[in-house]
């Protein structure tokens, strides 16, 4: 894999990249980096003829800091339509994204349809989906870092014994059991180890889900704008069936794959947690190329 930096949209964006062809680029998530959750499925990419590319979000090392200082949803959109601009995509690239990359290729895929030919997302659903999930007593008390992190004291808190909080979570709650969560530990200590990154990574959440906007009408309106409709293109909705963040059944997977465009799929990854693509890379990465191969 070459080590690359390319600007766009205003943020000097570090990546990992690997084989020649269409591009496929690949979006991570909280706390991870792009080199570690895909680091799986970019070889595989490579050899299946795509241009595999795993930026590092803006604000997680080796990336710069908006100097803005925003974490919007809505230009973390827009730095994904810019990256296809600045890495010479066509409009045969396919968008793939986990967790908060997941809500950036719903959002990015509805605000450029073409420039990505197909999309792969998986472990956060639509926004109409995971919306309802968010406000039931399961997903308050399943989603409750997102509560947290709206404390002062989180930055202190995540800091704290060489970030001992961050790799409690990640071994404990987002990975399936019997996953050794160390590898993805390392790439959170590289990508958020300074204070302005970790401070950056929790403006996810303070300013796209923040105390006091969060369920209003202008946030409603902001966050349906963004990734309430669903893309035109073909897409792969993949979920881990251990996820204990965003819990999933039978039914909701249905409702999904119903609600997804002609050429769509929607399927389970059995025993994975909440970070699918490097937990069970075998069956992730089959059902990607598999879905990628799909005459539509």
């Amino acid at each position: 894999m070459k080590h690359q930096r390319v600007n766009a949209n205003g943020i000097d964006f570090a990546y990992v990249e690997e084989g020649e062809g269409p591009l496929a680029l690949l979006l991570h998530g909280f706390p991870e980096s792009g080199d570690t959750t895909y680091r799986h499925l970019i070889p595989a990419l490579a050899e299946a003829g795509y241009r595999a590319v795993a930026p590092n979000m803006r604000g997680f090392a080796p990336s710069s800091l908006p100097a803005d200082g925003s974490m919007r949803l809505r230009d973390l959109a827009a730095d994904a339509n810019a990256l296809h601009e600045a890495l010479n995509g066509g409009g045969d690239a396919i968008l793939v994204g986990h967790d908060w990359g997941g809500g950036t290729a719903w959002a990015a895929s509805v605000a450029a349809p073409e420039r990505w030919s197909r999309v792969v997302v998986s472990d956060v659903p639509p926004l109409q989906f995971f919306g309802e999930y968010s406000s039931t007593y399961q997903g308050i008390e399943n989603l409750n870092h997102f509560w947290f992190f709206q404390m002062d004291m989180a930055d202190e808190v995540l800091a704290a014994n060489d970030m001992a909080y961050l790799r409690e979570i990640l071994q404990e709650k987002w990975t399936g059991p019997g996953y050794d969560a160390t590898e993805e530990f390392e790439g959170t200590r590289k990508a958020l180890g300074e204070p302005a990154r970790l401070h950056a990574a929790l403006d996810l959440y303070r300013t796209n889900f923040g105390a006091k906007q969060m369920g209003t009408p202008e946030w409603a309106a902001e966050h349906g704008a963004l990734w309430g409709a669903l893309p035109t293109q073909p897409t792969l909705y993949l979920h881990g069936t251990e996820d204990r963040s965003v819990v999933m059944d039978e039914a909701s997977l249905a409702a999904i794959r119903a609600a997804l465009p002609d050429g769509s799929e929607a399927a389970f990854v059995e025993g994975a947690g909440h970070i699918v693509p490097a937990e069970k890379p075998e069956q992730y990465n089959e059902l990607v190329l598999r879905f990628l191969k799909k005459a539509i």
